[in-house]
């Protein structure tokens, strides 16, 4: 049983520019830290589809640190650790891609290069759709969707409750 993880979550601007960022460490299966930040994109250019995902625009982020800034917090959080998220291809790309933008190793991390994936945990288990929104409804998880705390906090319930019904 994992219980000891980093639970992350991304929201971008355009493809894998972030915007904003939510981190959850469980250890012991509790939660003891939670770190989120906006970040101002590249240009603070944002793409409309996203807005309308997320609500975080160009007013939000105008005066936000870039992700350069950012990165010492998320490293200090995630280095060594196992990593969680709901789909963890989308954030592990973003986070990945990234890094290249800004000529950061992803190697500083110590981290796997496939993460924990609540949404394929979730699937097996036959939950149709295993879409986070779904399965915090299902497990009475409380979740404002598309905020990047909040379903990084989800995520990692959901992978908690992954583990223990192993």
């Amino acid at each position: 049983m994992i219980d000891s993880f980093v639970a992350i979550d991304f929201e971008t601007a355009t493809k894998h520019h972030i915007c904003s960022v939510g981190i959850v460490t469980v250890e012991n299966g509790e939660i003891i830290d939670e770190y989120h930040a906006l970040i101002k994109p590249p240009n603070n250019i944002y793409n409309w589809h996203n807005i309308q995902v997320h609500g975080i625009t160009e007013k939000d982020t105008v005066n936000g640190p870039a992700f350069s800034d950012v990165f010492p917090e998320i490293k200090k959080r995630v280095f060594g650790k196992i990593l969680v998220a709901h789909n963890e291809s989308f954030d592990r790309n973003v986070l990945s891609k990234t890094m290249q933008d800004y000529n950061i190793s992803y190697s500083e991390l110590n981290i796997s290069n496939r993460w924990e994936c609540t949404l394929k945990i979730y699937r097996t288990k036959g939950y149709k759709p295993a879409k986070l929104n779904a399965c915090c409804a299902i497990h009475n998880i409380e979740l404002k969707h598309h905020e990047a705390l909040s379903d990084a906090r989800a995520c990692a319930k959901l992978f908690l409750i992954a583990q223990q019904n192993n």
